[in-house]
């Protein structure tokens, strides 16, 4: 390999764990896997991510933080519980700048629950029978694709896990998340949160 080439692998090796945050390794596999494109790496790093925050997310965690956000101006602060395993990996400094920009979400993208499974059985049912409606002319083949699809438009615009991430709008909320649980090595949990806003209710 030329001298050119190594300076460019080394630089998107970089460029690569700036975006991701990934260890140097991780991202060399992912790169490889990718045959160099930084897209695709990015990818092959976030599915890795979904894996092993699935493997991890039976174990308990009941260490964490409650942390708060209070916008400029004192009209807006947002509460958030986020549980991990241990003691040690809630005072990480990457745990808790997830911490804070959860809760930075939360103010700015105004989520009812935290994921769909949150919703309540009566009022996820009030949205399905919305749709089927607007969907009762279509040809019935197709109506519950349809009603699925705008099921998960919904979901993206009220529950927190489903929204596209305010910091990097390529990914969700669940991404961000799965990245840093493969990157701690712990089970971690967006537990619950309250938002509030002068002249409103909190929520």
């Amino acid at each position: 390999m030329s001298i050119e080439k190594v300076k460019n692998a080394q630089a998107d090796l970089i460029k690569l764990r700036e975006l991701t945050g990934a260890g140097m390794m991780d991202c060399q596999k992912a790169l490889k896997e990718a045959k160099g494109d930084i897209k695709q790496a990015q990818d092959v790093l976030r599915r890795r991510g979904l894996d092993i925050a699935k493997k991890k997310s039976m174990r308990e965690a009941k260490q964490g933080q409650i942390v708060s956000y209070i916008h400029a101006g004192g009209k807006l602060g947002v509460l958030v519980e986020i549980n991990c395993e241990s003691d040690f990996v809630a005072r990480n400094e990457t745990f808790q700048v997830l911490a804070k920009n959860i809760a930075m979400q939360i103010a700015a993208a105004h989520p009812l629950y935290v994921s769909s499974g949150d919703i309540p059985e009566q009022d996820l049912a009030r949205e399905k029978a919305q749709f089927a409606e607007e969907v009762k002319s279509k040809p019935p083949a197709v109506q519950e694709k349809i009603i699925q699809g705008k099921l998960e438009k919904r979901f993206e615009e009220i529950c927190l896990l489903n929204q596209k991430y305010i910091k990097e709008d390529s990914r969700t909320v669940q991404d961000y998340l799965s990245e840093t649980i493969a990157k701690l090595g712990e089970n971690i949990i967006i537990r619950r949160f309250v938002r509030f806003e002068v002249g409103g209710t909190s929520l």
